[in-house]
């Protein structure tokens, strides 16, 4: 990948608590209308000008988050890095009673297709690219990184730290995870890291609309003649974390089951999975905050089914089952645990009381799934562990995208931090 540093905008800081959010797309409008009871220069103001962004919205809402971010920029809200810079990213947070760091370096990466030096791992859709399209052509700006991860071969991280300032430019806490940034900009440290890189792709984590949003705004001007091959429109806001980072972590996101019709019974669809899976009943268990350490001792594959008071671990048995079910898909893909969820119990053991992706919420919150199957809320949900980057990368590398919801990199990264221009 070619990567460049960029002079970016960002708060006043040191501390910018209240002017930082979530990503775009997993905000509702009672969210952005709490950040901005709290701060009305919040992001969200900029960043979420139409909701939900599943779809564009009027020219008007566009038009207006342009002018605020002009305003802000005018009034020194924000400021401008006066030398280009690489961004030294940390997020600090606990999961499942442990701390954990993870260090991420914010640049520029040349926009290509996908395949040729970004990888992606999911399918997009017309209507969050539309809406990403219009606000990045009014407001001239990259208001989000895109999250990749990368194989680090000469310790990037340890050499953007290094040549780091001891004290943070800025710092924030949001939703339990403490955000700092250091900005780096020594030409020779810069200079190195770039010609480390050049030769390694980057994987797409999370941000795959605002990737290829970004990819299609600078097609458009280089096929309009408007731009060259330097242009800071052929960069794309990336947040690059190495792959081997300890702080990386892959998040299962469990399914809880509602509204199935009214017939379902949680021991026939256990009987319908018995020709695919061994099944175990097992006592029912105090925390499945961490889901790996819950099911690692059934073995790989396993999953949990639970209803009520009942808990039962399940495991393939049949391979054939899935190049059955899923005779398009690579190995790579059919061996996913997500996938065989999916096309072995969704969509083969459920498939007599009609579940359709209405019926299936998603959390990377066991204790929540295993609460809405207690209490009745849900009528069954499955745990299942964290992919592996490993196996994200092999479904990538094959060209094939990963089922729905099969990954969930936590923590997000905060919007807000840095702001990229493309002009």
């Amino acid at each position: 990948m070619d990567i460049r540093p960029f002079r970016g905008w960002h708060y006043r800081g040191p501390e910018i608590s209240t002017q930082i959010a979530p990503p775009y797309d997993i905000l509702t409008q009672a969210d952005k209308d709490a950040f901005l009871a709290t701060d009305p220069t919040n992001i969200v103001a900029v960043d979420l000008p139409h909701c939900p962004p599943k779809s564009v919205g009027p020219d008007e809402c566009y038009k207006a988050a342009a002018k605020l971010l002009t305003r802000w920029q005018d009034k020194h809200v924000l400021y401008r890095d006066e030398k280009p810079a690489l961004y030294a990213y940390e997020q600090s947070y606990t999961w499942a009673g442990r701390h954990h760091v993870r260090r991420a370096m914010l640049c520029g990466v040349r926009a290509t297709p996908l395949g040729v030096d970004v990888i992606p791992h999911e399918h997009t859709f017309a209507g969050p690219k539309a809406d990403r399209l219009k606000l990045t052509t009014v407001t001239k700006t990259q208001l989000s990184p895109i999250f990749g991860f990368y194989e680090d071969p000469i310790g990037v991280t340890e050499k953007l730290w290094e040549s780091a300032p001891e004290e943070p430019t800025l710092t924030g806490e949001l939703r339990g995870v403490t955000e700092k940034i250091w900005v780096v900009t020594d030409p020779e440290v810069i200079a190195e890291i770039r010609e480390a890189l050049k030769d390694s792709p980057v994987y797409i984590a999370d941000g795959h609309h605002r990737y290829t949003t970004a990819m299609n705004f600078c097609q458009a001007l280089r096929d309009g003649g408007l731009i060259d091959e330097d242009h800071e429109a052929n960069f794309v806001l990336f947040a690059l974390v190495a792959r081997n980072d300890p702080g990386l972590l892959v998040l299962p996101t469990h399914r809880v089951v509602r509204g199935l019709d009214s017939s379902f019974r949680f021991s026939e669809m256990l009987d319908a999975m018995k020709a695919d899976f061994d099944l175990k009943q097992i006592n029912p268990p105090e925390d499945i905050s961490d889901a790996d350490a819950f099911l690692e001792p059934y073995g790989k594959g396993a999953m949990a089914l639970l209803s009520g008071e009942e808990v039962w671990v399940a495991k393939r048995k049949n391979e054939e089952a899935m190049r059955q079910a899923a005779p398009d898909q690579c190995d790579a893909w059919r061996n996913l645990d997500v996938a065989v969820l999916h096309k072995l119990v969704i969509e083969k053991a459920l498939a007599s009381w009609g579940p359709k992706e209405e019926n299936v919420e998603y959390t990377p919150d066991g204790n929540a799934a295993w609460h809405a199957a207690r209490s009745g809320d849900a009528q069954v949900s499955i745990i299942l562990r964290g992919t592996p980057l490993k196996d994200v990368e092999a479904v990538a590398d094959a060209g094939e995208a990963m089922p729905h919801k099969s990954t969930y990199f936590y923590p997000k990264l905060a919007t807000g931090m840095i702001l990229k221009p493309v002009e």
